[in-house]
């Protein structure tokens, strides 16, 4: 074995470890939760201001992006660091909010006025700590324990399942709370419209050509009228309706394709049309039209979309989709 090989390979050991390591942890983590959670989250629910997470050196890492999945998901939050809070930024911290702090030890010094400061206002506070009797989880109103785990340094030194497990909790903390509140995907378009995200979250309304734009003919049409609408209008399809309005079938280039012969020209739309077609509903998330047009048992590059009766309201293409940073 070369030393090359060798390397890879013993660096996919040490991968491979670390992560069962940590997976552990999880396990561990998730097999100890009890009716402490429960009441962490009626805490941390009940805040009629913010979440206020702080944390010190890693732990204060992983407090950071608590709070900003918990201010992403509808729980308003906001990290303080410690040691800040005690020069000032305690002032950040006012009646009605509530406090997480992380530490793995329960016995960071830099959390004491953070602390003190809690108690003495009366805010809940709530611990995320490996030490059931150190003075961070003596002092909160409800301290979730992380489980004896091993780090998955070789010194067991460097905080890294410790810190996993923390993570984890914050995001089941901002979960449960997400789900409590009822918080959906509308919602999360609020807080994430930049990017693909927020594309994928914008409403099919936002999309759809509508108006005049809409290529639509009757089941009675001759078919050479029928191919110079559909040529005008651009979309590579045409919407069918009956007498009331209703999208009753549509005709794509794949539908010409297979009724070319001789008699085309004469034949009648109906004759040719793909009864009962695909449609979406206005209010959709953009997202669901692309998973409706992307069915792989049969691809499509334009949806109608229909109110409840079924009548053409507008059509979407995929490229208004890719446009918008949908697909």
């Amino acid at each position: 074995m070369t030393a090359a090989v060798a390397t890879l390979a013993s660096d996919l050991d040490v991968a491979r470890d670390v992560l069962a390591t940590e997976a552990a942890g999880l396990q561990a983590l998730a097999a100890g939760l009890d009716a402490g959670f429960a009441r962490a989250v009626d805490l941390l629910a009940a805040a009629t201001g913010r979440i206020v997470v702080s944390g010190m050196g890693k732990s204060g890492h992983v407090a950071r992006k608590i709070a900003a999945t918990l201010a992403s998901t509808g729980a308003p939050a906001l990290f303080v660091h410690p040691a800040e809070a005690s020069h000032g930024d305690l002032g950040m911290i006012v009646p009605g909010d509530a406090v997480l702090a992380l530490s793995n030890s329960g016995e960071t010094p830099e959390l004491a006025d953070l602390i003190a400061h809690s108690r003495r206002f009366g805010l809940p506070l709530v611990a995320i700590t490996a030490r059931a009797g150190s003075a961070l989880a003596t002092a909160a109103d409800v301290a979730l324990l992380l489980p004896p785990a091993r780090e998955a340094c070789p010194m067991g030194l460097a905080p890294t399942t410790s810190t996993t497990m923390q993570m984890a909790l914050g995001d089941a903390l901002a979960v449960a709370l997400l789900t409590r509140r009822g918080f959906g995907a509308a919602d999360f378009r609020q807080f994430h419209p930049g990017g693909k995200l927020g594309a994928r979250l914008r409403r099919v309304r936002e999309l759809m050509h509508a108006g005049d734009a809409l290529p639509l003919a009757t089941p009675d049409m001759l078919m050479d009228q029928a191919l110079l609408l559909m040529t005008g209008k651009r979309f590579g399809c045409l919407g069918v309706t009956d007498d009331q309005g209703r999208l009753c079938g549509i005709f794509t280039d794949g539908d010409l394709r297979r009724a070319i012969g001789p008699t085309l020209l004469t034949r009648r739309l109906g004759e040719v049309m793909t009864a009962a077609p695909r449609t979406i509903g206005p209010d959709f998330l953009a997202a669901e039209a692309l998973h409706i047009m992307n069915a792989p048992e049969r691809p499509i590059t334009a949806l109608f979309v229909v109110d409840a009766a079924q009548r053409p309201l507008g059509i979407l293409h995929i490229h208004d989709l890719l446009r918008a940073g949908v697909a």
